[in-house]
């Protein structure tokens, strides 16, 4: 029990951040402990759990013996005393360490919609003219498929506004799935559906739900089903249950009803209205450098339909959520509204790993490319070619755009137009530097980039961008 690895009191660390923590004191304790842990992890709302193993219950029993063994014991009874401590500790550290265990999965639980729930919410579906469907990144978990999702999305006919693991979950061109505009569609809908979406910051807590409408709230968690309700929001039926399972349950229970087509067509229109005035901002020019917007809609025309898109940034990032399509469920990874920066090489060679016939982006801001950029050293070792693009305007710009116009000031903002595409080369892939001077290029140079991948080289653009005014305003979080 002691030693600087151990000295350090981590359950007071992960307490308050798990789901469940424990602490191993003997080695049959292993098993049972993690397939408790296991089950809670996947329980009710997935969440993380903490298992700390002191270091003599992972190591083999001839080992842990050679350090327990008392080379000088004091002589006498003290002696003795101190040589039958250690012993007997280490007889009940290992007792019962070879023994069978039951190793099998304990039973996950997911909690459900009632049928009565699910009925009440098919009548309101069925009266409404105007409905929409917030789907958040919880409606991707197991046990229903994103498929199965995807195909009752349909069925319903009705429009959808897809956030955080969702995006994707349509393809690239459905007529129900509206990308633009959802303040002003929520202000017009007769019914919502929140189908793991959570009423925080990114909804303006709740206060952009008109209160003519009805509101039907799925989620696993209670605290996030609520959150910020009878301030700005009131639910007209909350369910705490899979919001996954609860869309296939209510589109088997509205079969042959489908959304007056006339509402998700009024919304598409003006998805197209708000896209052409996107790409023809992404025409103009910036001061330095190229538009973000300009590059981005490049690499969306150009990726595979395949591909598997990382979002790993700020600024940058939030232009892509605008103008990237991801080609299917699942293909969009990025941390959700908790998470951090610098996820992007570990998120990006998993998905290679898992799909190593599929493209695989990632969309760096320069900031968050710091923090992961020695990834493409792993890249390399483990031939797992993936393909960066990196919006490098040498500033920690979501912040900066909130910054500047409060404290007039850009200090701790500010970065260097870095050359990350020789610390690719340098880590054995292959970097470029796209600017002004070759923008004329760009497309030749995402096709090379691609070709490389394809030919098993993990491959980065260094983008440089200048400044606009698009998504001016935004939470700098």
């Amino acid at each position: 029990g002691r030693g600087a690895l151990q000295d350090i009191d981590q359950m007071s660390l992960f307490r308050p951040l798990c789901k469940f923590c424990a602490s191993i004191r003997t080695v049959r304790e292993i098993v049972p402990t993690l397939r408790k842990a296991l089950a809670i992890a996947q329980s009710g709302t997935p969440g993380p759990v903490f298992i700390e193993f002191p270091i003599d219950t992972l190591y083999p029993y001839h080992l842990v013996s050679k350090e327990f063994a008392v080379k000088n014991p004091p002589k006498g009874l003290m002696g003795k005393i101190v040589s039958w401590y250690l012993n007997n500790h280490l007889m009940n550290l290992f007792a019962g360490a070879w023994e069978n265990r039951d190793v099998s999965p304990l039973p996950v639980h997911i909690p459900q919609a009632t049928e009565d729930q699910v009925q009440s919410c098919i009548e309101l579906v069925s009266r409404a003219k105007k409905p929409v469907i917030l789907l958040g990144s919880q409606a991707t978990l197991p046990p229903t498929s994103a498929e199965d999702i995807r195909r009752a999305l349909e069925d319903l006919g009705i429009p959808c506004f897809l956030g955080g693991m969702s995006r994707g979950m349509l393809g690239k061109d459905s007529p129900i799935h509206i990308r633009q505009n959802r303040r002003d569609a929520l202000k017009e809908a007769d019914l919502v559906l929140l189908a793991g979406t959570v009423c925080d910051f990114r909804l303006s807590y709740g206060r952009v739900l008109s209160r003519r409408s009805k509101i039907i709230a799925v989620n696993r968690d209670k605290s996030q089903l609520l959150k910020n309700s009878d301030m700005f929001w009131k639910p007209t039926i909350a369910i705490q249950g899979d919001a996954g399972s609860f869309i296939v349950r209510l589109s088997k229970g509205l079969k042959g009803h489908r959304c007056p087509e006339e509402w998700p067509q009024s919304l598409k229109a003006g998805d197209s209205t708000k896209e052409n005035a996107n790409r023809a901002k992404a025409n103009e020019k910036t001061e330095h450098h190229l538009n973000p917007l300009k590059v981005l809609h490049h690499v969306d025309e150009l990726m595979a339909e395949d591909s598997i898109i990382v979002a790993d940034g700020g600024d940058f990032v939030g232009s892509a959520a605008y103008i990237m399509r991801p080609r299917g469920p699942l293909r969009w990874l990025d941390p959700g509204a908790f998470g951090t920066l610098g996820v992007g090489g570990g998120f990006a060679l998993g998905a290679k790993l898992c799909h190593p016939e599929s493209e695989v982006w990632i969309v760096y801001g320069d900031g968050s490319l710091g923090y992961s950029v020695a990834e493409y050293d792993t890249f390399t070792r483990h031939k797992t070619p993936v393909i960066s693009v990196v919006g490098n305007d040498a500033c920690w710009s979501q912040i900066s755009r909130e910054q500047v116009p409060i404290l007039g000031s850009n200090v701790a903002c500010g970065l260097a137009f870095t050359d990350y595409h020789i610390v690719t080369d340098g880590y054995g892939g292959k970097g470029y530097l796209v600017g002004r001077e070759n923008e004329d290029q760009l497309s030749d140079i995402i096709k090379q980039a691609q070709r490389e991948a394809k030919e098993g080289k993990a491959t980065l653009l260094n983008v440089l961008i200048g400044k606009t005014n698009f998504r001016e305003g935004s939470i700098s979080v």
